[in-house]
C-alpha cells in the first residue's frame, strides 16, 4: 500500500476502520482479494512475484498492512520481500508486538517500510527508517494517516485522507466516503509537497491520493470495516491505468 487511513476505536459501530490505496508498477503480477486457497483463514491480495501481500485480515480478526518508505539513495539490491511481513505475521499466532520485536532487529536487512500489525485487541506500527530504529508504536485511538514516510507525516495526501476518515466516522456506513477520498486526483501545490529524493516532477505525481500513470499508479481501493461484533467487510476496486475500476469484490465474514 502507498496511503492507508485508519480509524481505531472511534466509530461508534465499527472498532476499525481501514481505507487503503496500492500503489504498484502496473506490470507487477498480483492476485485481487480472496481467501488464499493454500490458507483459507486469510482474505488478501497476492504478489505473484514474491508471494506475500500488501494487506490482509483473517477470520480470526489479525490484521497487517506496509508501505514503503521512500528514499531512492536507501535501497537493498537483494532484500527479502517487504510483503512477505504482512503474510508472515497474518499466518502467525503470536502476539502482535512480539512479532515487531523478533522482526526489529533485522528489519535493515529490507528496503524501507512502514508496518502495522495488530489484531481485535491492538495495534502496532514498525517502521524501519524512524528516528529509532527499533521503536514499537502501540497506536492509540484515533484517526492514523501513512504514506511512504513515517506513521502520521503530514503529507498532503494523508492530511486529505484523515480528514476524509473523521467525516466518514460519524457515517453509519463509512465506505462511500472512503472510495470518494481514495478516488481523489487531486495533487498539493509544490511548497507543501515532500522532498523525498525523487525530483519535483515525481513528487507532483505522486502527490494524489488516487495516482494514474500508463507504467505506474495506483491499482486497487480498500475499504475494510470491523463491527463491535467482530463481523468483517471488505470491498476492492481493482483499477486501471486511468483509475477507473475494472473489477469489484466484497467479502462479509
Amino acid at each position: 500500500m502507498c496511503l492507508i487511513v485508519i480509524a481505531w476505536q472511534v466509530h461508534p459501530a465499527f472498532p476499525l476502520v481501514v481505507a487503503a490505496n496500492r500503489d504498484e508498477w502496473r506490470d507487477r503480477p498480483a492476485e485481487p482479494a480472496h481467501f488464499w486457497p493454500d490458507h483459507p483463514e486469510l482474505l488478501a491480495g497476492r504478489d505473484l512475484k514474491a508471494g506475500g501481500t500488501w494487506m490482509g485480515i483473517t477470520k480470526s480478526g489479525r490484521f497487517a498492512a506496509v508501505t514503503n518508505f521512500r528514499d531512492p539513495s536507501d535501497r537493498r539490491n537483494k532484500g527479502p520481500s517487504r510483503g512477505a511481513l504482512v503474510s508472515d505475521f497474518l499466518l502467525g499466532v503470536g502476539p502482535p508486538e512480539t512479532f515487531l520485536g523478533e522482526l526489529a532487529p533485522r528489519a535493515s536487512q529490507y528496503d524501507g517500510f512502514n508496518l502495522i500489525v495488530g489484531d481485535r485487541d491492538a495495534l502496532f506500527y514498525f517502521g524501519s527508517r524512524q528516528a529509532d530504529a527499533h521503536a514499537i508504536t502501540a497506536i492509540a485511538p484515533g484517526i492514523h494517516g501513512l504514506s511512504n514516510h513515517v506513521l502520521d507525516e503530514p503529507w498532503p495526501k494523508v492530511r486529505r485522507a484523515r480528514a476524509a476518515m473523521i467525516a466518514a466516522a460519524a457515517d453509519a456506513e463509512p465506505a462511500p466516503r472512503l472510495f470518494a477520498m481514495l478516488s481523489d486526483t487531486v495533487g498539493a501545490p509544490d511548497e507543501d509537497l515532500p522532498d523525498t529524493g525523487v525530483g519535483l516532477e515525481m513528487e507532483r505525481f505522486l502527490a494524489p491520493p488516487l495516482i494514474i500513470g500508463p507504467a505506474y499508479g495506483t491499482r486497487a481501493s480498500t475499504v475494510l470495516t470491523v463491527a463491535i461484533d467482530g463481523r468483517a467487510a471488505l470491498e476492492e476496486r481493482t483499477l486501471d491505468a486511468s483509475g477507473h475500476p475494472t473489477e469489484t469484490r466484497t467479502f462479509t465474514f
